[in-house]
């Protein structure tokens, strides 16, 4: 028993590593340099001339997606002890989470297809309308599969807390961040949001 929670555990953290490492890299340094806030011909252009970057930072994504999956039925296995139900409950969260964050990834593909078409076609207003619904819709998804995961993070660190398979205070800090984290996607879901990178007010049509 001794030898299989430690085995659980190393696996556990390699799948944190991995989801935190694929999406801090699919999101900070593939994805948002490609945007340029207030110019979507430019941020356009910017997908057009770098495709693999869009394309790794979809790729990116999808290992962050595994990971979350991993996570989720690495901590049902050392948690269901604890509560088999609140355990499964948590691992299904983050089953609907990584679900949506990779559908959310249809639309930044989209993006590509249409940073060529605008390009080529010289910016027209169409295909930068159509650009700006594909990132918002994307964005939206992101903000989404957030709400699952505050959730079920917060029943995971519940368990944590109960069990004392983690250092209490990295329990507690759990119980506390997961729920922030949940309520700040609220807020941001019910209009408390940032501007979109691509206002209608300040891009020039080209």
């Amino acid at each position: 028993m001794m030898n299989t929670d430690k085995k659980t555990s190393r696996f556990l953290g390699a799948a944190f590593l991995l989801q935190a490492i694929a999406s801090f890299i699919s999101g900070l340094i593939l994805f948002q340099p490609l945007i340029v806030p207030g110019n979507i011909s430019e941020s356009l252009s910017n997908i057009s001339d770098n495709p693999m970057q869009l394309l790794g930072s979809i790729v990116g994504e999808m290992f962050t997606a595994i990971g979350v999956i991993m996570l989720g039925v690495l901590m049902y296995a050392i948690l269901k002890r604890i509560n088999r139900d609140i355990a499964l409950i948590g691992m299904g969260l983050y089953i609907v989470e990584a679900a949506i964050l990779v559908i959310s990834r249809i639309p930044t593909f989209a993006l590509l297809k249409i940073s060529e078409e605008s390009v080529a076609n010289v910016y027209p207003s169409s295909l930068q309308t159509l650009a700006n619904l594909c990132y918002e819709t994307q964005e939206f998804g992101y903000t989404i599969h957030m709400l699952f995961f505050g959730l079920g993070a917060t029943l995971f660190y519940y368990l944590f807390l109960k069990s004392g398979y983690l250092p209490k205070f990295l329990s507690i800090w759990g119980i506390i961040a997961a729920p922030l984290a949940f309520i700040g996607t609220l807020i941001v879901l019910f209009g408390m949001r940032y501007p979109s990178p691509f206002s209608y007010q300040t891009f020039p049509l080209s």
